[in-house]
């Protein structure tokens, strides 16, 4: 997850875990110890962010008439500037990376000098420790478009987000009719998040007892239903989403004590009178077929 940018962080801690899984490799600095490459110790899209920006192609020569032939010749001579253009640009791009590249390497090393004397399990508890600083830390990390945010039939809403913490609903950041928005759906064993790529705090998080029912409304279309919401991604994982939320779904069940039901009619709970920090408990679970075609 670090190496794939799934762990949002500056660059200085990226680098110290990439030292301290140096010595939890290799143990102390040596010059004769092997050194893995770049891009298994630090995330490639950070060196090449640093890059800039390639520049759009100019449009080719307009030919008419009888300047058509004339205009062909140009053409060529014109696609042919043109691809050395690319190839003397490709090169430089090359070459920053590769400094770029040079530069981080040299970062790590220096970090790596300081460990000196640190064993494989401390460098391992270290690593940890700093990855577990990130709010989302044991929570899997899908990549989806999220296309369409509609209010349910008939719901009504309970709240945008986790009690005590102000949150933007995300049905006014994405409202029907939107284009598509690349976020992060991670899963974890107490709720559901949405991430900006790259940002450190969701945009919006459910505990389980919020979400009324999944499924897929297609092989590419993964629907989550939180209250008042149907939320609508486009992924390609749409099967490994489904599999995660059933087992995690089971395992709170597993955990929640039996209750016995209180005499006389049910009474809804006043939402000022729930404990802060808690999530509303949502209707009765709709769960999916045990066929593989989680419903509509």
């Amino acid at each position: 997850m670090v190496l794939r940018g799934y762990v949002p962080t500056s660059e200085e801690t990226l680098q110290t875990l990439a030292a301290l899984r140096l010595q939890s490799l290799n143990s102390d600095f040596s010059t004769h110890a092997p050194f893995p490459r770049l891009e298994e110790l630090f995330p490639p899209h950070v060196l090449h962010a640093r890059l800039p920006a390639p520049r759009p192609d100019p449009p080719p020569p307009k030919c008419r008439g009888a300047r058509l032939r004339a205009g062909l010749l140009a053409g060529g001579l014109w696609g042919h500037s043109l691809a050395k253009q690319r190839a003397e640009r490709d090169q430089r791009l090359r070459g920053r990376l590769r400094e770029e590249g040079a530069s981080t390497m040299a970062a790590i090393v220096e970090k790596w000098k300081l460990l000196q004397g640190m064993g494989r399990p401390e460098a391992m508890a270290a690593y940890v420790a700093l990855v577990r600083e990130w709010p989302g830390f044991g929570s899997t990390l899908f990549d989806v478009d999220l296309r369409a945010v509609r209010p349910r039939r008939g719901g009504e809403g309970t709240g945008n987000g986790r009690e005590g913490v102000a949150l933007t609903p995300l049905s006014t950041q994405s409202p029907v009719g939107a284009g598509p928005q690349r976020l992060w759906l991670g899963i974890g064993a107490k709720a559901v998040s949405l991430y900006k790529p790259g940002e450190p705090e969701p945009l919006d998080s459910f505990c389980y007892g919020r979400i009324s029912s999944f499924g897929a409304s297609d092989s590419s279309t993964f629907r989550l239903s939180v209250e008042d919401r149907d939320l609508l991604f486009e992924t390609s994982q749409v099967d490994e989403i489904a599999q995660l939320l059933t087992t995690y779904l089971a395992s709170t069940a597993a955990r929640r004590p039996p209750q016995e039901p209180a005499p006389g009619p049910p009474l809804d709970p006043d939402p000022a009178t729930l404990p802060r920090g808690l999530c509303p408990v949502a209707g009765p679970w709709q769960r999916p077929p045990p066929t593989g075609s989680f419903g509509s």
